[in-house]
C-alpha cells in the first residue's frame, strides 16, 4: 500500500517531473489531494512552495513562455483544475544537454463520479513540476481555462523573462487553430539566439 495518492511520471529533463494524483469517484462527484508537502518529500520533490497563483484565459490564449531567475529563481506546480490546455517546458540551462528542447502534456481538469448512484468512473488528476531553469507556457485549448500555479519564490519583475512562443529555433508545434492571443509582453519575448547572449540559468549550477 503506498502511503500517499501521488505518483511522478518522469520526463526527458528528469528534474520537470509530471504528477497524476488519484481521484477518489462516486455518485457525488470526486474528491482527490492536489498537494501534500511531505507526500512530494517522499517523491523527491525538494520543493517550497510560498506562493499560489491562478489565472483564466479564453481559447486560444497563449500565455508564455516564461521564467523567473535572478536573485528568486522560481519554480512551478502547474495543474489545470477547469477546461484544458497544452502545457509547455523548454530546458534553457546553457550547457544542458537538452538545452532548448521542450516537453508538451496536455492537462485538463480531473473528472469523476456521475449523477447516477453507482456511477464511479474517475481521469486522475496531472500537474507539472518545472522548477527553475526552465521557461513555461501553455495555449488553451477549450472554451476557457482556469489553471493554478503553486511557486517557489514570488514574483520579481527585475528577475522575469520571456521566450518567443514561436521561435523557429525552439520547433514547437503549438496544436493552433487560428492567430494566437497574445500579450503585449510575450509578443515581444525574446528569441533563443538573444538568449544564448546572456543566460539565466546554467546547467549544474544552483538555481
Amino acid at each position: 500500500m503506498r502511503p500517499h495518492n501521488f505518483e511522478i511520471l518522469r520526463t526527458e529533463f528528469g528534474v520537470v517531473k509530471v504528477i497524476e494524483s488519484l481521484v477518489f469517484a462516486d455518485e457525488r462527484g470526486f474528491f482527490y489531494e492536489s498537494w501534500r508537502q511531505a507526500a512530494f518529500d517522499g517523491l523527491d520533490l525538494q520543493a517550497r512552495f510560498v506562493q499560489d497563483n491562478q489565472s483564466l484565459s479564453w481559447k486560444g490564449v497563449v500565455r508564455g513562455l516564461h521564467w523567473q531567475g535572478g536573485a528568486s529563481p522560481q519554480g512551478k506546480l502547474i495543474r489545470c483544475v477547469r477546461g484544458r490546455i497544452w502545457d509547455v517546458v523548454v530546458d534553457i540551462r546553457a550547457g544542458s544537454p537538452t538545452f532548448g528542447r521542450s516537453f508538451d502534456i496536455t492537462l485538463e481538469e480531473p473528472s469523476g463520479g456521475g449523477r447516477q448512484e453507482g456511477s464511479a468512473q474517475a481521469r486522475n488528476a496531472k500537474m507539472v513540476y518545472i522548477p527553475p531553469g526552465f521557461a513555461h507556457g501553455f495555449l488553451t485549448l477549450s472554451d476557457s481555462a482556469v489553471v493554478e500555479y503553486k511557486c517557489t519564490a514570488p514574483w520579481s519583475g527585475g528577475d522575469e523573462g520571456c521566450l518567443r512562443w514561436d521561435d523557429p529555433d525552439l520547433g514547437i508545434r503549438w496544436p493552433l487553430e487560428g492567430p494566437p492571443i497574445l500579450s503585449v509582453k510575450d509578443s515581444a519575448g525574446m528569441n533563443l539566439a538573444e538568449y544564448k547572449k546572456r543566460p539565466a540559468f546554467r546547467f549544474g549550477e544552483p538555481a
